[in-house]
């Protein structure tokens, strides 16, 4: 296991870029981001019970009971007895489906990601970071009938994919700084290796205009990525486009794929500006 190094200045590398200076610890509530951290357990797993959620977030156990139970008392978590676990209450679901409804971002977007992934056979999809991650927010498969595994609300690495690299170009500078000095941390023995492919993707946005990965992380997948930023508030997204290898190729994704899915970015960016 990679050791964890703390209060260590970055020095060189990708982790200087950006000088966002960390938000004033003096203002956190502890207890609420426990509580998230809590809630954030369900992301992979439908149903926890205490020692699992203790486990996933670090958290003593006593602590997270005490978590539990509030939640539980707002609904915000739902517990069944029977098997005594505990799974995500109908106030996460509806706060959830509201915040999806309300981004039209997505209703816009849908129409034109359709059209992209019935050209290009293959799947569009449309994300936001979540942490370390990229969750996808809508997604439009072509008439392939082979496609990649994935689907709305489905997580990929945001250091270890197209869509994620796309964020890091298009996110402002402190946050990218932020982020990959959380990425060094997590896996320094991997860092090195992340470092140089993220310092080619971002070189590649800008002189090519997408974030690539053809099998570097997965050589049975293929994908472009563009990021962009859709006003109203909302943090930056990212398009993509990909599917299996032996379908989808790479000259096919740069020469036909490229130009539409840039197209949409462009389409999309400022289109919930207020």
């Amino acid at each position: 296991m990679a050791r964890r190094r703390e209060n260590v200045p970055v020095t060189m590398g990708l982790a200087e870029s950006g000088a966002g200076v960390a938000p004033d610890a003096r203002h956190l509530v502890t207890a609420l981001v426990r509580g998230l951290d809590v809630l954030g357990c369900f992301r992979s797993q439908s149903l926890l019970g205490n020692q699992e959620i203790a486990q996933q977030s670090g958290l003593p156990k006593s602590t997270v009971s005490r978590l539990t139970y509030t939640l539980t008392r707002q609904g915000y978590l739902h517990y069944a007895p029977e098997i005594g676990k505990y799974r995500l209450g109908t106030a996460f679901l509806v706060l959830g489906s509201a915040t999806l409804a309300r981004l039209d971002v997505r209703h816009l977007a849908q129409p034109l990601m359709r059209d992209l992934a019935l050209f290009a056979r293959a799947a569009v999809g449309l994300g936001v970071r979540d942490r370390l991650s990229m969750v996808c927010l809508e997604l439009c498969r072509g008439d392939s009938a082979i496609s990649l595994n994935l689907d709305v609300g489905s997580r990929v690495s945001l250091p270890r994919s197209a869509m994620g690299n796309a964020f890091l170009a298009v996110c402002d500078p402190a946050e990218r700084g932020e982020l990959l000095r959380e990425i060094r941390d997590l896996d320094e023995v991997a860092w090195p290796r992340l470092e140089q492919r993220i310092n080619t993707v971002l070189a590649q946005c800008e002189n090519v205009g997408c974030a690539c990965s053809f099998g570097e992380w997965d050589d049975s997948v293929n994908a472009i990525a563009v990021g962009f930023r859709p006003g109203g508030g909302l943090p930056p997204m990212v398009l993509n486009c990909g599917g299996p290898a032996f379908t989808t190729s790479r000259e096919f994704l740069l020469r036909e794929v490229r130009p539409r899915l840039r197209a949409i970015a462009a389409q999309l960016e400022n289109s919930m500006g207020i």
